[in-house]
C-alpha cells in the first residue's frame, strides 16, 4: 500500500486537495499497477514560521 505524503507552507482549498488527490493518487496507482484503493495521500500544510529555507524561516521572506 504505497503511501503518498505532501508537505508545504501553502494552504490550499478544499476542492484544489480533492482533485490533487484524485490526480496524484491515479499516478501513483497506475505507475505501480495497483487498484486506485490501495493509495492513501497524506497532505501536511505547515504553518511559514515552522519551516526553514537556507538557514531562514520562510515567514521572514
Amino acid at each position: 500500500m504505497p503511501v503518498v505524503t505532501v508537505e508545504a507552507s501553502k494552504k490550499l482549498s478544499k476542492e484544489t486537495k480533492k482533485e490533487m488527490i484524485e490526480n496524484v493518487s491515479e499516478v501513483v496507482a497506475n505507475e505501480y499497477g495497483l487498484p486506485i484503493q490501495t493509495i492513501t495521500m497524506i497532505i501536511r500544510e505547515n504553518i511559514p514560521e515552522n519551516i526553514g529555507v537556507a538557514g531562514k524561516p520562510v515567514s521572514e521572506e
